[in-house]
């Protein structure tokens, strides 16, 4: 019998109690080797061609300057919160699109098909332009560029060059030696009548989009063995190229002309519902919300890691970095 006041005996077949893990982990999961690995990975998500050439469309077609001030709103009270919740879904369930929706609850799983579905049909046309893409950077390595002269074989008489000279005739039937370089050689649509009838296989876009996946292939090959080394590249050229197009553009005649041409806000585009659904749409876009991509990459880090989130600013973007509650804040 034990004395007062002392430690009470334990049961020679009670176990002593252990304290469980807080979420248990696979030691076989391949993690990402360094934390600027996945910050390059979710940065590179971020920017892409929509950033080149989607972006400051919608930005100029919805009210230019005007349309900075709700995107700014829509970004950090609706899209950095929501790319950050992915990012912590992610990190904590370690599963995949589909799994995870059922994990949550399982009469929401078709969200993970609807998910993986739509990924699928954008990586499509995605792809497909980078492969146009592709072909425009084998195509420039000539003396003349093909696109900025009327003297070729898929030129047609209504080719109008205004490289030429300043006296140039431009009517309704003309066409630019850019435009007809797209539409006749790269896509030969002088070729095709109809959905009966779309012509035959671009031979050079097929190997240029072949291409294109083999490259996403073995970007993915050994997982984030290999991508963690593939973003240092695909993630800092995007800036390159668009510090590239800022400085060429900034030194072309007009330059500051056509930058407040673009900027001037016209707010009546606010009170458009089309515009402000353009403008919640581009938001989500850009921030990567709801692809489950950003979850998909956070699966790779360390569970009591903090971990970052990105949020967009303005036209060019700011990210900023957070972290995941430690084990002390989650147990409490």
């Amino acid at each position: 019998m034990a004395a007062p006041g002392g430690p009470l005996p334990e049961s020679a077949g009670t176990p002593a109690p252990t304290s469980a893990p807080l979420v248990a982990q696979s030691p076989a999961r391949d993690r990402w080797r360094r934390k600027v690995d996945f910050l390059l990975s979710v940065i590179g998500f971020a920017v892409d061609l929509g950033n080149v050439w989607r972006f400051p469309y919608i930005c100029y077609q919805n009210g230019g300057g005007a349309f900075l001030i709700p995107y700014a709103l829509m970004a950090i009270f609706g899209g950095v919160p929501l790319f950050y919740m992915e990012l912590a879904l992610g990190q904590f369930h370690r599963v995949g699109a589909i799994p995870i929706w059922k994990n949550i609850c399982p009469i929401f799983k078709g969200i993970g098909f609807a998910i993986c579905i739509i990924n699928l049909y954008v990586s499509f046309y995605y792809n497909t332009i980078i492969a146009w893409a592709l072909y425009y950077f084998y195509s420039s390595f000539t003396a003349t560029l093909p696109w900025t002269t009327c003297g070729n074989p898929w030129n047609t008489p209504n080719c109008t060059s205004y490289f030429g000279g300043s006296n140039v005739t431009w009517t309704k039937d003309s066409s630019s030696p850019a435009e007809e370089f797209y539409m006749r050689r790269v896509l030969a649509l002088q070729n095709s009548h109809g959905l009966d009838k779309v012509g035959e296989i671009r031979w050079h876009l097929l190997l240029c989009l072949f291409a294109i996946f083999a490259i996403v292939y073995f970007s993915l090959w050994k997982g984030v063995k290999t991508s963690g080394k593939v973003v240092w590249v695909t993630a800092t050229l995007p800036y390159v190229v668009l510090l590239i197009l800022l400085i060429r553009g900034s030194t072309l005649p007009g330059a500051w002309r056509g930058i407040v041409f673009y900027l001037q806000p016209n707010w009546e585009k606010l009170k458009s519902t089309a515009g402000l659904l353009s403008q919640g749409k581009e938001c989500e876009r850009l921030q990567g919300a709801g692809w489950s991509t950003s979850g998909s990459l956070a699966i790779w880090q360390k569970m009591l890691r903090l971990t970052s989130h990105k949020g967009f600013c303005g036209t060019v973007g700011l990210w900023r970095s957070g972290g995941l509650p430690d084990a002390g804040g989650m147990r409490s």
